[in-house]
């Protein structure tokens, strides 16, 4: 069976012409002021690539579809439910409620697709949370002009009006997590992080080998290859392989299977072994010990995304983004008594 041809977009069609995008659009929809020739020109050339214009593009024109996109693109080679994972569920919870506030529908877009077909789904605007290094679904959409929130790597390049972003200071974040954990005594600190090219994992890797340089530290980092709290076990018993005093889990991880793995391993918390995790899982705060988590806080930068697309759909201007400050909150399996009390939950 032949696989079916990749599509051809309104850029491939301006590059074959020798025009701009701008001139193409103009010529195909019977708009601005272009010579007949160069608008004959830009016509036959999309009809012998066989182009088609996407249904996006279409529906912008004619009106809004009162339908917001969002994706979550850390694992783009992997097909996987993302609400599966306790951050994601509540980040799309928030973000479909604010949506619904203001009259639109949230539709969850896949993980994977073949090319970039996604960009004829008929949507007013996309949510692109933890996209990966150069990844193209940013682009894609601008290019067919559909508003975008994402983060800041990936609307660096683009130079486009329709884009905005929500973020964080990775690294400050991680910064802060190990600052807690040197404070009570650890110094030998594991990072469980993923297989993953997105700005969270690489800034706060960057940010963890860096400081462990600083304080003369071996850094020790274990990775998730594949997407979701139960696919962390591996990774998990590599890092208590490592005999270290301190666990920071980047990857979102299951607090049970986290706390389980520790005690099958012989160790005990937060007597030889501190724990930090990076969940939303409102479990960790009932565990015994309950855990010390890290949060970028789904539901705020969800909420914000949401408002911020709208205004761009809508036409109102604002800021070019927004930035937020992780929350630290720090329990009895990151703290050992005698150690000193610091300041930072």
């Amino acid at each position: 069976m032949s696989r079916p041809d990749p599509r051809v977009r309104l850029v491939d069609v301006a590059r074959a012409a020798g025009v701009s995008k701008t001139t193409v659009s103009d010529a195909l929809n019977g708009s601005g002021r272009l010579p007949d020739s160069t608008r004959d020109h830009v016509r036959e050339t999309a009809r012998r690539m066989g182009y088609r214009p996407n249904a996006t593009a279409r529906l912008l024109r004619a009106g809004h579809t009162r339908l917001l996109g969002l994706a979550a693109r850390e694992y783009v080679e992997t097909p996987w439910v993302y609400t599966d994972m306790a951050y994601f569920s509540q980040l799309v919870t928030a973000g479909t409620r604010t949506a619904l506030t203001h009259g639109y529908g949230v539709v969850l877009l896949p993980t994977t697709s073949p090319g970039d077909y996604w960009v004829n789904m008929p949507l007013d605007g996309v949510c692109v949370v933890d996209p990966v290094d150069g990844d193209p679904m940013v682009a894609d959409f601008l290019s067919a002009g559909v508003p975008v929130v994402s983060d800041r790597r990936a609307l660096a390049d683009q130079s486009s009006p329709l884009g905005r972003w929500v973020d964080f200071d990775y690294g400050a974040a991680t910064r802060t997590v190990l600052d807690h954990l040197k404070s009570q005594g650890a110094a030998r600190i594991v990072l469980i992080s993923a297989d993953s090219t997105a700005s969270y994992n690489v800034e706060s890797e960057r940010a963890y080998r860096d400081w462990c340089a600083e304080h003369n530290l071996d850094a020790l980092v274990t990775k998730v290859s594949t997407p979701g709290p139960d696919r962390t076990r591996v990774p998990v018993d590599e890092a208590i392989a490592y005999r270290p005093d301190a666990i920071f889990t980047l990857a979102e991880v299951s607090p049970m299977l986290l706390l389980d793995a520790v005690r099958r391993a012989g160790r005990s918390v937060p007597e030889d072994l501190l724990l930090v995790c990076t969940t939303e899982d409102p479990a960790a705060a009932y565990t015994d010990p309950p855990l010390s988590t890290l949060s970028y806080l789904p539901r705020e930068t969800s909420e914000a995304s949401i408002e911020l697309l709208i205004d761009i759909i809508e036409g109102r201007k604002g800021l070019p983004g927004k930035l937020f400050d992780a929350h630290l909150e720090i329990r009895s399996s990151s703290r050992r008594s005698g150690a000193r009390v610091d300041l930072l939950a």
